[in-house]
């Protein structure tokens, strides 16, 4: 792979993105994520040209970077990233770009973790016994709006400060989404008030930001512990759980295998419902604000019965 990489990078040669509509350099963006690359397309509009490593069908804990991938870090400005411990796999696909500015705390490094109030932060000494946690809190903070209005605010201010000449630009490409978002917050919360404190059982442990803005509980998962798969033992145990309580919702995201949810559904009655953990994940998550809406509205109406 390194052979590979070393033939692309020296064919490459220099690469400067132009933006098509003013015929002006454009920043160079790699995202790590496609929730990530959509937010800064719409907070840097024709000033900036987006490229997503981890494709939205995939669990962004384990991606592979590719060769192509490490050429798109090594010419980019600016990296956005998750931060926390989210993508395992940034550390390598920065050393092999070898690009400085990118590392953390580097001139074009923007960690979108910074600023946002985590959830489930340990509180005592983990190890390898208590399956895949996190060790910062949970790092899937960008499932919940209002943690949006937050990651689009830091994309502005770093696009202004590597850009200071359209720093205004920026301001009101963030103005304006902040407007539309915040209209969609006002429309969620009041989609979401009939099902408050209802409660669901997810795959894996990645909704908490999503459950607390919608108000719903998620307190068990198909996996006894992260990253453990689903046992008879714990199926049998949540199925009675489920009956207990009433529950008749599960949700997981596409990349998960559905068998172990479907066969959990069909003992209980419930109903199996895919949410996205990332924008384009489905056609339906076309962009951030999309993203959301689908999440809240296939929610709400599974808790409804409909």
């Amino acid at each position: 792979m390194r052979k590979t990489i070393a033939i692309l990078l020296a064919v490459i040669g220099t690469w400067a993105p132009v933006s098509p509509a003013r015929g002006e350099p454009a920043i160079r963006v790699a995202a790590t994520l496609s929730s990530f690359a959509d937010l800064v397309k719409q907070i840097g509009g024709d000033r900036v040209e987006v490229s997503t490593i981890a494709p939205p069908r995939f669990n962004p804990h384990f991606i592979e970077p590719r060769p192509s991938d490490v050429l798109k870090v090594k010419k980019a400005d600016l990296l956005v990233h998750g931060g926390l411990d989210l993508e395992a796999w940034r550390g390598p696909l920065l050393d092999a770009a070898g690009n400085p500015d990118l590392f953390p705390g580097g001139k074009g490094e923007l960690d979108l973790s910074r600023g946002i109030p985590l959830l489930e932060v340990p509180d005592r000494q983990l190890s390898r016994l208590d399956g895949d946690i996190h060790l910062f809190g949970n790092p899937h903070y960008w499932t919940s709006p209002e943690n949006g209005r937050i990651m689009a605010r830091a994309i502005a201010g770093k696009l202004s400060e590597i850009d200071p000449t359209h720093a205004e630009e920026y301001r009101k490409r963030l103005a304006d989404f902040l407007t539309r978002l915040d209209g969609k917050i006002a429309e969620w919360k009041q989609l979401s008030s009939s099902v408050r404190g209802k409660e669901v059982i997810g795959y894996h442990n990645e909704w908490p930001y999503l459950m607390e803005f919608v108000g719903v509980k998620l307190e068990q998962f198909l996996e006894p512990k992260p990253g453990i798969p689903p046992s008879p033992k714990h199926l049998g145990f949540l199925e009675n759980y489920m009956k207990e309580r009433g529950i008749k919702v599960i949700i997981q995201p596409t990349y998960f295998p559905k068998s172990s949810s479907e066969v959990l559904a069909r003992r209980t009655g419930a109903t199996v419902v895919i949410l996205c953990q990332s924008v384009k994940e489905l056609p339906e998550a076309s962009d951030y604000i999309a993203f959301v809406d689908y999440n809240v509205r296939q929610l709400v109406r599974a808790l409804e019965g409909k």
